[in-house]
């Protein structure tokens, strides 16, 4: 088994979803021992935006593209071999004003590539990164679980089912902002939905 781990804090150190991602991953190599790990953290190693340039790379072929631009194709291929290669993808995810942080916004506009990752069929859109098991380990510093203000989770079912991947289980810790004592009870609860995991 492959196990893919995307941190996507903009803190290398301290970030509460990287410290529940590591648990899941030590849970899940306990199952399997021999499974594989590739851990990256966005922070340290962060994915170049899907700028002008960026976009300029992917619509022209590759003998037009300067050296710049070919750096870029060349980290998003590398990108999505990763994820091609993963059986199991464990990712990450703080909530930053509502939404993902710009670093897995850069990770996800990476991978999502047509006819790569995803095609457009006579029957509508076609995921290509399937097959997966996918734990999403979140962390708010207020409650949104099942409220109307949780789009990320909206978000983070659409984007992965497009691209694939709908077998997605997802952590909490919430209330991370309110004080040590919820910051306790956030990690006990997320911990024991760790625990359950399939």
């Amino acid at each position: 088994m492959n196990i893919l781990q995307i941190n996507s804090s903009a803190r290398s150190n301290g970030s509460i979803s990287g410290q529940l991602a590591d648990e899941i991953v030590a849970d899940l190599r306990v199952k399997s021992p021999d499974a594989s790990l590739t851990r990256i953290d966005l922070a340290l190693n962060p994915v170049t935006a899907l700028d002008e340039t960026a976009l300029g790379a992917l619509m022209s072929d590759a003998a037009a593209r300067t050296l710049e631009q070919a750096a870029i194709v060349t980290e998003y291929d590398a990108r999505i071999a990763e994820i091609q290669a993963a059986d199991v993808v464990v990712l990450a995810v703080p909530m930053y004003n509502f939404g993902v942080t710009t670093q897995l916004k850069n990770w996800i506009d990476a991978i999502s590539r047509a006819r790569v990752t995803f095609q457009y069929t006579e029957k509508g859109p076609e995921g290509l990164l399937t097959g997966k098991k996918v734990y999403v380990a979140l962390s708010r510093g207020g409650f949104h679980r099942d409220q109307p203000s949780d789009i990320l989770v909206p978000y983070l079912r659409t984007v992965l089912a497009f691209l694939g991947m709908t077998d997605v289980q997802f952590v909490y810790a919430e209330g991370l902002g309110y004080g040590d004592d919820y910051v306790t009870k956030a990690m006990e609860s997320a911990r024991a939905e760790i625990a359950a995991l399939a």
